[in-house]
């Protein structure tokens, strides 16, 4: 992925916007491209539009794709549908399987797989547009996401009209959405209301991290509950009150529980040295378009956690909390 950082010299005066400014420097990229293939654009370590203006000293960070396509295919790929009706179709995605098409996984997402199951032609033409139009090309029917090693439930919307009625479920945070997760280490209490602002964290551009009394970042709260545990080893619930890119992840972080397989914010567990991220979206309560009453949508307990769990069982006693 290619990546460009770069300082505004003290010396600049102009009114800019940054993608205008990026286009005259001498080794710069011209304006479409960039807001075809962009993947993250940071000032000052801060997200940022390409329409913001810049000042002397702003400190900037972009990262692109350089092969965008023009399209997105369907594809015919296995999907474990949970529920479908003429406005959503609800799945059970399966772990190493990436939402939608963006940063370097143009084919095998979840988008593609929907496009053959709805007997959807290609998206043409993906990379013209405004900002939000290629965004909302490059997501058809999405309303929310699940990290690519993440597992479960997702609810997509096969319509316009059905897209706005969920989306606008979790922006209200009407609906709610349950996890599970094994984990490396004992929290200290059994239950807890978790609440921290999350900011990206300015030594590694991938994670992101959670700051107490703090008004940086974005507010993210999570409940959790846990199950029991093994050794060393917790199993446990968590409810989600808000939507933050990595949130569960960085709250078990933060609680000294790290999740078993994760990559970016735990080490290679030595009993598990091959486990993927062990992070499972349970359960979903939501409202269906044209519905007032809530349906709950609930999967099996994967096959990878009952696995890792016999082995901590045979291994450890299992204390309930």
């Amino acid at each position: 992925m290619p990546f460009l950082r770069f300082t505004v010299p003290q010396e600049y005066t102009k009114n800019e916007r940054i993608d205008k400014y990026i286009a005259n420097l001498p080794d710069g990229m011209n304006r479409s491209k960039l807001k075809s293939g962009m993947n993250q654009i940071l000032i000052n370590d801060k997200n940022a539009k390409l329409s913001q203006k810049i000042k002397a000293g702003d400190k900037i960070d972009i990262s692109w794709d350089d092969n965008v396509p023009d399209d997105i295919i369907p594809q015919d790929i296995p999907l474990d549908i949970i529920y479908e009706d003429e406005n959503v179709t609800v799945v059970n995605k399966e772990s190493g399987m990436v939402t939608h098409p963006a940063c370097g996984n143009w084919e095998g997402t979840l988008v593609n797989a929907l496009l053959y199951h709805w007997g959807r032609q290609a998206i043409k033409d993906l990379n013209k547009g405004n900002d939000q139009e290629i965004l909302e090309r490059r997501r058809p029917g999405i309303v929310h996401r699940l990290d690519k090693e993440t597992s479960g439930i997702i609810i997509t919307a096969k319509n316009r009209d059905s897209e706005e009625w969920l989306l606008k479920q979790f922006k209200d945070k009407c609906m709610q959405k349950e996890y599970i997760c094994i984990c490396c280490g004992k929290p200290a209490k059994r239950a807890g209301d978790i609440r921290t602002q999350i900011i990206r964290d300015p030594k590694n551009r991938q994670r992101f991290k959670a700051l107490d009394d703090s008004d940086q970042g974005k507010f993210a709260r999570s409940i959790y509950h846990c199950i029991a545990t093994y050794g060393n080893y917790s199993l446990m619930r968590v409810r989600i009150k808000t939507g933050r890119t990595h949130q569960i992840r960085v709250h078990m972080k933060y609680l000294g529980c790290p999740i078993l397989g994760d990559s970016i914010y735990n080490k290679i567990d030595p009993l598990f040295p091959q486990a993927k991220l062990m992070l499972h979206s349970k359960k979903l309560k939501i409202k269906l378009p044209n519905q007032n009453k809530f349906t709950t949508f609930t999967t099996k307990t994967p096959k990878r956690f009952l696995e890792v769990e016999k082995k901590l069982k045979a291994k450890y006693p299992k204390e309930i909390n």
